[in-house]
């Protein structure tokens, strides 16, 4: 059974149901039509008793899913913004992706993310909400939004503050990039499989007569190796004690304070990113772990829709995605001259624009 699209393509092979990201020249960056298919589909295979799993991966060598496809948000965003009404696509693209991240975190079957090469942003969004997250020897995890003027969102506001410590806060707010050791150790993912198993892996799964919970774990398990914990992990001691404070200008402080070779390359990269993304993701992800994954979406949701109406979001894509001059010229500047009274007003309701599952 094949059902495709250029971008996409699902086939149920024995009781596995198989999504293969097809972009792998835009390094298998999503589409909103990449959405609402992955939610299509989701809803019939949930429902569907020959399907007993579901497993998502990237077509190419490089990449998972390398996030968004942040150009189409920000062409549809700079219309909207410079008055055209009917520029809704990057509205209606955030309200999909983030009602399909709900929807994978929701699944009640396995679902399976095989995380190898680049997985960013959006791509984080398709593969950590599911049960099974399996890095590779390629994996290269990160969520680099504040230095494009957004906030790690698809679901970021939920997993990441629920990482050790103050991990998720040291993830957010730098971008840092988390390879597999790093990913397995700090829970984002929780097997390790090298590549070339892969599609031994899937073979495995297909022919499997019965595809539930136990079964996906043994048949893994089986094709799993260890792997030791990363750089980033070594740090814990460090992060938890310069990121466990009331703001980003005390966690900028403390990293100043603290003086080592590490702390100050931080606290370097830290400076280069929106002043304001990183105020507004420090909320974020304090917020997030009181809350559920459906009311930190309709969090990010709000915020998103904020953050498309100023300007440090079409200022960095210029900068890193566009000219790749890398000096975007951030308004505010600095953080001290943040409004913290207008970061609130990011968080408020929308009213009969509210995200709905």
């Amino acid at each position: 059974m094949l059902m495709s699209e250029e971008d996409i393509v699902f086939e149920v092979k024995g009781s596995l149901g198989l999504i293969t990201l097809n972009r792998p020249k835009a390094l298998n960056a999503l589409t909103h039509s990449m959405c609402v298919a992955i939610y299509t589909q989701l809803q019939a295979w949930k429902d569907d008793n020959s399907v007993g799993a579901v497993l998502i991966k990237g077509a190419g060598e490089k990449a998972f899913c390398a996030g968004g496809d942040v150009i189409a948000l920000y062409n549809s965003g700079k219309a909207n913004k410079e008055g055209d009404e009917t520029a809704t696509e990057w509205r209606d693209f955030f309200h999909d992706e983030y009602r399909m991240n709900a929807a994978i975190h929701d699944f009640p079957k396995p679902y399976i993310a095989l995380m190898n090469g680049f997985v960013m942003g959006g791509g984080v969004g398709v593969s950590v909400h599911g049960s099974h997250r399996v890095a590779s020897e390629n994996t290269k995890l990160s969520m680099p939004e504040t230095g494009l003027g957004l906030i790690p969102d698809v679901g970021g506001g939920y997993f990441m503050p629920r990482l050790a410590g103050e991990m998720g806060m040291y993830l957010a707010l730098t971008g840092a990039r988390v390879k597999a050791g790093d990913c397995v150790a700090m829970g984002i993912c929780n097997s390790f499989v090298p590549a070339s198993n892969h599609d031994a892996l899937i073979a495995a799964l297909i022919a499997e007569d019965t595809l539930d919970g136990s079964a996906v774990d043994k048949v893994i398990a089986s094709f799993s190796a260890s792997i030791d914990g990363g750089e980033i992990s070594a740090k814990q001691a460090e992060i938890d004690s310069t990121f466990n404070k009331s703001s980003v200008d005390e966690i900028l402080s403390a990293l100043k304070h603290d003086a080592s070779e590490w702390a100050l390359g931080v606290a370097e990269t830290l400076e280069k990113m929106s002043p304001t993304s990183l105020k507004v993701t420090f909320k974020q992800m304090r917020r997030g772990a009181e809350m559920s994954i459906h009311d930190g979406l309709k969090m990010e949701f709000r915020v998103v829709n904020r953050i498309l109406l100023a300007d440090d979001f079409y200022e960095g894509v210029r900068s890193i995605l566009l000219d790749r001059d890398f000096a975007p010229k951030w308004q505010p500047n600095q953080l001290s001259l943040v409004d913290d009274a207008k970061i609130e007003t990011y968080f408020a309701d929308l009213g009969e624009l509210e995200l709905k599952f």
